[in-house]
C-alpha cells in the first residue's frame, strides 16, 4: 500500500463548534488542504493550472466521522490513490490526530480543462505516476452507501 504523508497541520480554535470539537463542516478543510498537497504531488497543482488551464474538480465526496477531535490537536493526514483512469482520479484522505484515525474522505475528481470547458485527459505521466501510486487492497470502508439496514 502507497500511503502518501504530504500535509498536518494544527487545529484551528475557530473550527471548533458549540461542544469543543471539531464542527462537522471543518473535516473538510484539513482535507481540502491536502488535495491541494496531493496536486503538486503528482504535477497538476497550480503552476499546472497556470500553464494549461486543467484543473481537478471534486465532483464526489463521502466522510466518515470516527473519531472526536478536540483542541489543540496537530491533524495529519495521509492520502491513498484509489484508482485512476485518463480523466478521472478516485482518492481517499485519512485524517490521524495521536495515532488515531478520526476521519476518512473518499474523493472522485475529474481532470476538467477550463480552457476547452470539457473533461481532458490527464498527461500520460501524470497517469503512470497514479498507476503506480494505486493501493492493491482496498479498505473496507471504500465504495460504500449510506442506508438504513433492514432488520
Amino acid at each position: 500500500m502507497t500511503t502518501l504523508k504530504l500535509h498536518n497541520e494544527p487545529l484551528q480554535d475557530t473550527w471548533l463548534d458549540a461542544y469543543g470539537h471539531l464542527n462537522e463542516a471543518y473535516y473538510l478543510v484539513p482535507f481540502t488542504n491536502t488535495t491541494w498537497k496531493f496536486q503538486d504531488h503528482f504535477d497538476i497543482g497550480v503552476d499546472y493550472f497556470k500553464q494549461t488551464g486543467c484543473a481537478i474538480y471534486t465532483v464526489e465526496t463521502h466522510l466518515r466521522y470516527l473519531n472526536e477531535v478536540r483542541f489543540p490537536a496537530n491533524v495529519g493526514v495521509e492520502s491513498i490513490v484509489l484508482g485512476s483512469d485518463a480523466k478521472r482520479i478516485w482518492f481517499a484522505h485519512l485524517m490521524v490526530v495521536n495515532g488515531e484515525v478520526c476521519a476518512t474522505g473518499e474523493f472522485m475528481a475529474l481532470h476538467y480543462s477550463t480552457r476547452e470547458n470539457r473533461t481532458a485527459a490527464l498527461p500520460d505521466a501524470v497517469q503512470q505516476a497514479l498507476k503506480q501510486a494505486e493501493i492493491s487492497d482496498r479498505p473496507d470502508w471504500v465504495g460504500r452507501q449510506i442506508k438504513l439496514l433492514k432488520k
